[in-house]
């Protein structure tokens, strides 16, 4: 039991829950605009058969709590506030006791359906054996609906296979894509025909490419803005690129490298974890070579390869693995890893506004937001997502996406010459009949349209800014039509 008294507890829970005095959630944390990955946890939330608790993981400052509460308000618009409860296991008394203690306290004192509650538990890593609490609750109370938050996903996996198999569902937030990020800055979105995808551009008339291009154009002048700062909902909405980063910096990188991982997974060297970490900074998009980073800073292979796995599960680093033409991931093979969003390698380099004039410094910065978009938009489909490399001849594609039935090629060309050669791998791959899309990722607006490549699939042309939007729309109206059906 917790030495924690019961009325101390009840203040702290009185404290996280005004509408049980109110009836609605304060506007301050539900905020206007709502995630894709809100529509992705009210898709299991409500399921009419498959009951899951939700688990939303993700870096910090990406906005996980704000799902949560907005989920709260939507039912509150059917349900008694008192049946409604929310718990951050941040808060430094509540670390003391565990879920058992806080539900006793709850429904002893504030519900008023103790059968039929709805349980919101923020930061639940830090919660006293949370995963048989949750696997409790949902064996023992077929009627309580339960959503958590963690920051720590290799936690919240590992227990996944041990206590979560058929009882809750990881929902991975990840920061902002340029399409929320044009709907969180409120800026006029461009009236676009429904249905339209990026994979299948090549089968628009030149005429009806050319008006959705021009209709996309004006937000260009969004695009560098939102790569400097624009992943992070807390600070996406300022001008001050600088303060910005700083931001990024204290409460994305190091809380999670100095706090985070270092109390909850005993790394003893912090400073070598950092030194690792900012390694990969350096190198986001390329091909990591485990043996190299191992010399540089002076430790184990085996290290290396160790911390890699931690961050990639603390949701600041991808991994892509390279594939071969018959769609196979290469066994053995040294992945290219990239940071989870350009903000945070532009934030811990302290890379400024003069980075927009750097060209090598954009291919890096467009490649990593190109492949967070895909991973994110394939993400829940669980596909193969990673790249191709030649060893003899040097030839590459960034970004290769397989299906069962086909795959789709995304090269990455962000200069003023896009031309593709007719030697180049994407050309080779595109005469390929298992390949289903070919896309050229461009820099400049007129920059699109089918290339002269007589190919069994067309490769299309596509500007960054475009093509990012396009991919945001897409997943936006698929959550959408689901949500309509409801």
């Amino acid at each position: 039991m917790s030495f924690i008294p019961q009325e101390k507890i009840l203040k702290v829970l009185i404290g996280f829950n005004p509408w049980w005095n109110t009836g609605v959630i304060p506007q301050n944390l539900t905020k206007p605009v709502k995630r894709l990955a809100f529509y992705e946890a009210n898709k299991i939330f409500y399921h009419p058969q498959i009951r899951r608790e939700v688990i939303l993981s993700g870096p910090r400052r990406v906005g996980k709590t704000t799902i949560m509460y907005q989920m709260m308000e939507e039912v509150l618009e059917t349900t008694s506030p008192k049946q409604v409860l929310y718990v951050s296991f941040d808060h430094p008394m509540l670390k003391l006791c565990n879920i058992g203690e806080i539900l006793d306290v709850f429904v002893n004192n504030i519900s008023n359906a103790p059968d039929e509650l709805f349980l919101f538990f923020d930061e639940i890593q830090y919660a006293s054996d949370w995963d048989s609490w949750l696997k409790t609750l949902y064996d023992q109370h077929p009627h309580y609906k339960i959503v958590a938050t963690g920051s720590a996903s290799p936690i919240i996996s590992t227990k996944m296979t041990e206590s979560g198999v058929g009882r809750w569902t990881q929902i991975k937030v990840p920061t902002l894509s340029f399409y929320e990020y044009i709907e969180l800055l409120g800026i006029s979105k461009p009236s676009l025909p429904k249905g339209i995808k990026p994979t299948s551009l090549n089968q628009l008339k030149p005429n009806d490419l050319t008006k959705l291009m021009i209709s996309l154009s004006p937000l260009q002048r969004h695009f560098h803005h939102y790569l400097l700062i624009g992943g992070f909902p807390e600070v996406a909405v300022t001008q001050d690129i600088s303060f910005a980063q700083k931001v990024i910096r204290e409460d994305v990188v190091d809380k999670v490298i100095k706090r985070d991982i270092v109390s909850l997974f005993n790394v003893r060297n912090v400073a070598e974890f950092e030194k690792i970490f900012l390694y990969l900074c350096m190198t986001s998009s390329n091909i990591v070579v485990q043996d190299t980073i191992a010399k540089e800073v002076g430790v184990s292979r085996q290290t290396i390869s160790n911390y890699l796995e931690l961050l990639e599960q603390a949701n600041l680093i991808y991994s892509s693995r390279p594939i071969e033409m018959k769609g196979k991931k290469v066994l053995k093979s040294k992945p290219k890893v990239y940071l989870a969003d350009p903000a945070i390698r532009n934030a811990v380099l302290m890379l400024g506004e003069d980075v927009l004039t750097d060209p090598l410094e954009m291919g890096i910065i467009i490649e990593t937001a190109v492949y967070k978009h895909i991973h994110t938009f394939f993400y829940s489909q669980h596909l193969d997502i990673g790249y191709f490399r030649d060893s003899k001849t040097q030839k590459e594609i960034d970004i290769i996406v397989s299906f069962p039935i086909g795959r789709i090629l995304i090269e990455v060309k962000y200069k003023h010459n896009s031309t593709i050669a007719e030697n180049e791998a994407i050309v080779d791959w595109a005469n390929d009949p298992q390949t289903k899309g070919a896309i050229v990722v461009t820099k400049n607006d007129d920059d699109y349209g089918i290339t002269k490549h007589e190919t069994h699939t067309s490769i299309i042309r596509i500007p960054a800014f475009a093509f990012l939007y396009l991919l945001g729309q897409a997943e936006k109206e698929g959550y959408e039509q689901w949500s309509t059906g409801r």
